[in-house]
């Protein structure tokens, strides 16, 4: 399959690969018929989606049977009058629909907009607002189709709603106004392939950011953004037709279609899906030892449980490899999952604008803590505040130079949102607002967001630094760090911890003393947390990122 799509498609190496890295971009690119349809067509009886739930279902979905479902899928959309360019917001947890619907809305040429169950009725109608959303497709659950109704009066363009019912719950019925997706959607038409369903250059998918720092802006993908995790699935999961692949990521966040969807399938390998409420490590432990899964994806905060399980108990020798994005990953984390598994984890990093931008590809040795070397598909630079180049060594913002063609996979723009648009991509670059530094090898490192960035003293100290050092203590399961205004040193570092369970009845005076010299010793001394606050909880984005920016506002009010 992919060979359709590169001019090479083995590496050996960081400068074959950096060399040859060359993509052969169909005219009107359609993920849907141009990867899906045509599996369905050389190996139709091969396994694409292995779907399970909590509740002991199992579905499993041959490439043949999705050409079909998604077929019938975009056929009752069809009828509903969903079509080209149509805003379709989709609220459907980890429910096998998802999957049908985001191919099926991709055959229409319609945009798919994946968001979270826990949205509250204003922030559905923010983004009905905003995007001009003409269907939302839920899960029947009474919190979810609550928020959406009482979104309703201020929701104009939503002419279309639609609900569906879990397997346990298949003859639910639906609240009123809502179409009934379990019941109606076999009875559509056949399906009539659309003459014009999509150009390059056309809107496919949007996603709203997280909103660390503010409303959530809406991030626009043309139809070639699929093409780009093409890299993101074979060369950074290391997959292929043998795989059994599973991320961790709800898939109302930009993380599922980085690993559920688009990269597996380009490697022909299995999706794997645990559709489940509530996290546990040991709740996917059994699946992958169940299910013989062979690679793993998920954030850091996921392995840091999985390491505090008994490995013992378990038979995870199907899994091969490992990789983690969405967050930095602490060296600690990196060394105790290597001694209990043998498997390095593989770091990479992208933004909810891009694919993967940097990565620890198979070729690669890991330097715990690293979000490895630029994928060639992107032109990466850092560069200082005076947009001059960085050496080796200086932190400086990561950006994309952006030529005469965007590069596959950058987002088209913010979508309506011209300002902000050009507050990030400007004068030949587009701008992550992220820093990092490189070292003498060519490996990128994390420093943090640049309104995070805590300027103490003349130093520049990176969030990340400090809670990285902070996590190898026992005491410490989440912490966050901030700057505090200072009248000497212009601003000292804060952490904001949550302990430990078993340490919670020694917060104090001396466990912040001996944090404090902990950070001293993990690194530079300067960068050690002059202020320490013990919490119960981080005040997070419904994502589950951390919102610094909350952390200092309430501080700036004391």
């Amino acid at each position: 399959m992919i060979e359709r799509f590169l001019t090479q498609t083995h590496f050996s190496s960081e400068e074959d690969f950096k060399k040859n890295l060359h993509f052969k971009v169909p005219e009107n690119f359609n993920f849907a018929y141009d990867v899906m349809d045509e599996w369905a067509k050389e190996q139709p009886d091969k396994l694409a989606l292995l779907w399970t739930s909590e509740r002991g279902e199992e579905i499993r979905f041959t490439f043949k049977d999705l050409k079909e479902q998604t077929d019938q899928v975009a056929s009752y959309y069809q009828s509903l009058g969903i079509g080209h360019g149509d805003m379709v917001m989709l609220i459907l947890k980890r429910h096998y629909q998802w999957w049908l619907s985001m191919l099926a809305l991709c055959k229409l040429g319609a945009v798919a907009i994946p968001a979270t169950h826990m949205l509250t009725s204003h922030d559905i109608v923010y983004r009905n607002q905003e995007a001009s959303v003409k269907a939302i497709i839920c899960v029947n659950d009474d919190y979810v189709t609550t928020q959406i109704r009482a979104a309703l009066p201020e929701s104009k363009s939503v002419k279309i709603l639609i609900a569906v019912n879990s397997m346990a719950q298949i003859d639910n019925p639906v609240p009123e106004g809502f179409h009934d997706w379990n019941k109606e959607w076999k009875q559509a038409p056949r399906f009539q392939r659309p003459n014009h369903v999509n150009t390059n250059e056309d809107t496919m998918l949007m996603y709203f950011t997280s909103g660390t720092s503010g409303e959530p802006k809406m991030v626009a993908h043309d139809f070639l953004y699929a093409l780009g995790h093409l890299t993101t699935g074979v060369y950074w999961h290391n997959l292929n037709e043998k795989s059994i692949h599973l991320t961790v990521a709800d898939t109302g966040w930009g993380k599922a279609v980085w690993g559920k969807l688009y990269g597996q399938w380009f490697a022909g390998a299995v999706v794997f899906v645990y559709d489940h409420e509530k996290f546990t490590a040991e709740k996917i432990m059994r699946q992958i030892e169940k299910y013989h899964i062979t690679s793993f994806c998920a954030p850091p905060t996921i392995y840091r449980f999985m390491i505090q399980e008994d490995f013992s108990k378990y038979d995870l020798s199907s899994l091969k490899y490992c990789t983690t994005a969405g967050e930095a990953l602490e060296p600690a984390v990196y060394e105790k999952f290597l001694e209990l598994t043998g498997i390095r984890l593989m770091e990479g990093f992208g933004q909810t604008e891009t694919t993967m931008t940097l990565g620890t590809f198979s070729w690669m040795t890991p330097k715990p803590g690293s979000m490895g070397k630029p994928n060639p598909q992107y032109d990466i630079h850092l560069l200082k505040g005076d947009h001059t180049e960085c050496e080796d060594g200086e932190k400086g913002e990561l950006c994309v130079r952006v030529g005469d063609r965007k590069p596959i996979g950058l987002f088209k723009s913010y979508y309506r949102a011209e300002e902000k648009t050009r507050d990030v991509w400007h004068d030949g670059y587009y701008h992550t607002g992220d820093m990092a530094w490189r070292d003498e090898d060519g490996y990128y490192w994390f420093v943090g967001r640049i309104d995070d960035v805590i300027k103490s003293s003349g130093y520049r100290i990176g969030p990340f630094e400090v809670e990285s050092a902070l996590m190898t203590h026992p005491a410490v399961v989440e912490c966050a760090i901030t700057g505090v205004p200072d009248e000497v040193r212009g601003m000292v570092v804060k952490a904001t911890i949550v302990l430990a369970k078993d340490w919670k009845d020694k917060a104090g005076d001396a466990l912040i003393k001996e944090l404090q010299n902990h950070v001293k010793h993990e690194t530079a001394p300067y960068k050690y947390p002059r202020i320490i606050e013990f919490v119960d909880e981080l005040p997070k984005t419904i994502s589950g990122k951390i919102r610094r920016v909350e952390i200092r506002e309430k501080d700036s009010k004391k």
